[in-house]
């Protein structure tokens, strides 16, 4: 049930940006845990993975239901859609490699080796480079690496971190040309790393220990120059100049924030928390009290919110205890 909560005295000066739907049951999806999610705007297709344990990529409609699977996506892991939703690439972290998805004729095209016991696992796209977290659980010493698009052949260089060092595979984000930003998460303390990005590679910048610990979730605004942060240490969403780290205003949450994502215009803030309340909140980017509030099914999952491009929809990911199955539900203007 989708629950409206709009405070009296914000009424007048924040506009309301989602209206409230009859329902959010979600649909079950054909997988055993939740890995990523993107939206393609273009071809009407959301892309979900399951992680590590799970070798399928699961196509659904803008709705949330189930299209198609695409097989054979061994560990399918991270999600990045090339500038015009033509290609999807995969981060396959049991499968060593960067997977190349046509997404008109849901097929594989190519497929990337990433090297033996790298375990791709988190992809961010800035232009015509997919940059990559890699790293196994068992090794404790992630890094970053790129995958060149438009090389001819595409290419994939590993150590592109520079002297900054992880300990499993970073998550990263990035944002149209750059920044890339790429974090440590679920470890105390959980540092961040910011990267400027010119002609495929990176040059350190800002980098320290501000979000807190226990690192979920991090979002870029669409200009690069704000983070967002969701992790367990705090009680709210935390936004930090991507120049300095220096405090860019926090949203709260509650305990446990693990889930955050800035609409495509710049405007709206999604947050989201490990509950089964009121899991997902959404602000205006720089207000002080949500003006929209949505209880989903389940408990809320790490990561596990995505505005679509044109931002009139967000995609939420929840699961029932004690399964792990993602549900995903769609939020509507």
């Amino acid at each position: 049930m989708i629950r409206r909560t709009v405070l009296a005295m914000a009424a007048a000066a924040v506009p309301v940006l989602l209206a409230p739907t009859a329902h959010a049951t979600g649909n079950t999806l054909p997988l055993t845990d939740f890995g990523d999610l993107v939206v393609d705007q273009v071809h009407k297709h959301a892309y979900v993975t399951g992680a590590a344990a799970n070798n399928s990529v699961v196509v659904t409609d803008l709705s949330g239901r189930v299209q198609k699977t695409l097989p054979n996506q061994f560990g399918a892991t991270g999600l990045a859609l090339s500038a015009d939703s033509g290609t999807l690439y995969v981060a396959l972290a049991s499968g060593d490699a960067i997977s190349v998805i046509d997404t008109v004729r849901l097929t594989e095209t190519a497929r990337f080796p990433t090297g033996p016991q790298t375990c791709p696992t988190h992809l961010a796209r800035t232009d015509t480079v997919v940059w990559f977290g890699y790293g196994c659980d068992d090794v404790w010493n992630g890094r970053i690496g790129k995958l060149d698009t438009a090389a001819t052949p595409p290419a994939v260089a590993l150590d592109q971190q520079g002297d900054a060092r992880f300990q499993k595979a970073p998550l990263v984000t990035a944002a149209g040309s750059g920044p890339l930003v790429a974090g440590q998460l679920e470890l105390s303390l959980s540092n961040v790393h910011v990267f400027t990005v010119q002609s495929g590679t990176l040059t350190a910048g800002a980098s320290g220990g501000a979000v807190g610990s226990n690192l979920t979730d991090m979002s870029l605004s669409p200009d690069g120059t704000t983070l967002f942060t969701a992790a367990g240490s705090r009680d709210q969403v935390d936004g930090f100049a991507t120049s300095d780290l220096s405090r860019r205003g926090g949203y709260a949450t509650g305990p446990y924030p693990n889930a955050v994502a800035a609409s495509p215009d710049g405007l709206k803030l999604a947050t989201g928390i490990h509950t089964t309340g009121d899991d997902v909140a959404i602000y205006r980017i720089g207000g002080t009290v949500p003006v929209d509030t949505s209880s989903l099914p389940g408990t809320s999952t790490p990561r596990g919110l995505t505005w679509s491009p044109d931002h009139q929809r967000l995609f939420a990911v929840t699961h029932e205890e004690p399964s792990n199955a993602p549900i995903l539900t769609v939020l509507r203007p």
